[in-house]
């Protein structure tokens, strides 16, 4: 972050909350602000004012709103603050994403994980922050990391099943070895934040996110905010029952959101038939040319997911569903497939649906790692004296 400018007015949570709405919806004019904060116009002048001073915020040139009065001067966040890294652990690689303030990816790189021994995945992982720090056009703000598992607030996993992983602290040592604050996070609970911010769902007060891709993944908005739970490691959107007559997942689930949406689910069905090896790809790619094999398992999950949205949306009461993930090649070819089944199991009163796409694809879930980051830097300002 920027260094102050010597002005030692204490920062507080009124000033955490103004930040944030900046970051997200600016560049704004205060007339907007306002409401959205609850403020009135001298109160949003004075809690500017100390973000300004210390170069958080700038002002945009006047523009005129066709109304009475003088142009408008919109706030902004102020875009040398700095930049930021998300990286994303899977079993066998780590995906890194170096992204400005409001988490745009600049830059981007994958590295195979030789070994899920802890210590040398931080060391990996400190290898691969020194080497795309050293792209940034921005000093270095801060650091993300999601993986899938159970994290606590320190930063610490308690889980990651897919790393063998128990009690391993991340965010102490990587931020030691960095220089740099770390912030590590559940995959899917980063993947949310970065819609909720800078994705999708931006500037709608609740939806659901569904993540397909080598796992099921489930998260929630609901009045601005993202629903956290100590559960959000644990994969409850992973078996939830699509099609009593599907195939059987590795759990023994017959029809469940593994087996019918996940990329392995898919792969192992197809490969299954065809009696040879295939991937994620090969799979939409077969059934684009009309593959019998390949069209009937993506049959199968365009209604499963279907049904998924339509299930997130009638027990949540949010009409509004994101998906996203590395699996997400399967809307691009069966959207209307999904939109008839998830139209399916709606009441024809209930309000129609609203199906986002973040079809960044495996991107996305660096992008989230890196949108947890800028939110614990934001977040570093409540209370504060200066900017870290």
């Amino acid at each position: 972050m920027m260094e102050p400018n010597g002005d030692d007015t204490m920062l507080t949570e009124s000033h955490e909350a103004l930040a944030r709405e900046v970051l997200i919806h600016g560049p704004i004019g205060r007339s907007a602000l306002g409401p959205r904060l609850g403020l009135s116009p001298a109160s949003l002048t004075r809690l500017a004012k100390p973000l300004l001073e210390r170069g958080l915020f700038i002002e945009l040139d006047e523009a005129s709103t066709g109304s009475v009065g003088r142009p408008v001067r919109p706030l902004d966040i102020n875009p040398d603050l700095g930049d930021f890294i998300g990286l994303k652990i899977t079993g066998d690689s780590v995906y890194a994403v170096l992204t400005n303030t409001r988490a745009v990816i600049v830059d981007e790189r994958e590295l195979p994980l030789l070994s899920t021994e802890p210590s040398a995945v931080i060391e990996l992982l400190t290898t691969l922050i020194r080497d795309i720090a050293t792209l940034a056009p921005a000093p270095l703000a801060g650091v993300g990391v999601s993986l899938g598992g159970a994290v606590d607030d320190n930063g610490r996993v308690l889980r990651a099943p897919f790393l063998g992983w128990s009690n391993v602290d991340l965010a102490a040592p990587l931020t030691e070895a960095c220089g740099v604050e770390v912030t590590v996070e559940n995959d899917v609970v980063a993947l949310v934040e970065a819609e909720r911010w800078f994705g999708a769902g931006r500037g709608r007060s609740g939806f659901s996110v569904i993540t397909i891709g080598a796992g099921v993944g489930y998260g929630l908005v609901i009045g601005g905010e993202s629903v956290h739970t100590r559960e959000a490691g644990v994969g409850l959107g992973g078996h939830i029952p699509l099609d009593p007559t599907g195939p059987l997942c590795p759990e023994g689930h017959r029809g469940c959101s593994s087996a019918l949406l996940t990329s392995v689910g898919m792969c192992a069905q197809v490969q299954g038939a065809l009696g040879r090896p295939v991937d994620y790809d090969e799979v939409l790619t077969l059934a684009t040319n009309a593959d019998p094999v390949a069209v009937a398992v993506v049959d199968a999950a365009a209604r499963g997911l279907g049904r998924l949205i339509a299930l997130a949306a009638n027990l949540t009461m949010q009409p509004t569903v994101v998906l996203a993930g590395d699996g997400i090649g399967l809307w691009g070819i069966a959207d209307d497939r999904i939109r008839i089944a998830a139209a399916a199991d709606r009441d024809p009163l209930a309000q129609p649906l609203e199906i986002l796409v973040d079809d960044i694809g495996f991107g996305a879930w660096a992008r989230g790692a890196a949108a947890v980051a800028i939110q614990a830097s934001i977040a570093r300002l409540t209370g504060a004296v200066t900017f870290p």
